[in-house]
């Protein structure tokens, strides 16, 4: 490279020669600085919005958003993996503000469990896997006095409550003793027809205490 100080007609000063490549300096144009500089401003707010302080859903939870609504009308379960994608973005807030109206009675503020088990421990009657969770609140437990959420959270609500009852695991806040069996993450998957690690089968006694606003039922006498 060698400096230069030729001028041509379109360019104008040259102060850059190599190997036949002309390089000019001149002043950008206005409306690309100024678009440069609206990008690096929309960029730091961007980062803040979806990414520090998780106002909006990130790519992630747009991505299992557009997936449940399919699945939803195909009637397919979700994932775990979408069920532990709302434990990001505004999903979560929707849940707590939820679980405050609905399971504060049976489960305290803090899910330390009154009427239902305690939600802050390893511990878990119906199986601790995110879709276990998630049919728990959908289906209800009726013997134990739990009503099924489905029909009025719908799938939505559901998922959104279960994040949060999922952030609420291995806090061990003080309260009922625990319940059930604890949950092993790294446990095999069951097949279709086997019931969740530590999930009694469907209509087996002893089923879920996970219980909502309801009238409770008294447990059976052992």
């Amino acid at each position: 490279m060698s400096s230069s100080n030729k001028h041509d007609p379109i360019q104008g000063e040259i102060v850059h020669e190599y190997d036949g490549i002309l390089e000019a300096d001149n002043q950008l144009p206005g409306w690309w600085l100024t678009s440069f500089f609206v990008a690096m401003f929309f960029s730091v707010g961007y980062w803040f919005y979806y990414q520090e302080f998780k106002v909006g859903p990130g790519l992630t939870q747009a991505y299992y958003a557009e997936q449940a609504i399919k699945a939803e009308k195909a009637g397919v379960d979700p994932s775990d993996g979408e069920l532990m994608a709302a434990l990001e973005g505004p999903g979560l807030a929707l849940g707590a503000q939820t679980f405050t109206a609905t399971c504060v009675p049976c489960h305290e503020a803090q899910g330390q469990g009154k009427i239902g088990p305690n939600l802050t421990d390893s511990a878990w009657l119906h199986g601790g896997s995110p879709l276990a969770i998630f049919k728990t609140i959908r289906d209800g437990v009726p013997a134990k006095g739990m009503p099924s959420w489905g029909p009025s959270l719908g799938r939505a609500g559901i998922t959104q409550v279960t994040a949060f009852v999922l952030s609420l695991r291995d806090k061990n806040v003080p309260g009922k003793a625990a319940e059930g069996e604890p949950y092993n993450p790294t446990a095999s998957a069951p097949t279709a027809d086997a019931p969740t690690p530590g999930e009694p089968s469907k209509g087996a006694p002893g089923a879920h205490e996970l219980t909502m606003k309801g009238e409770p039922v008294s447990p059976p006498t052992q």
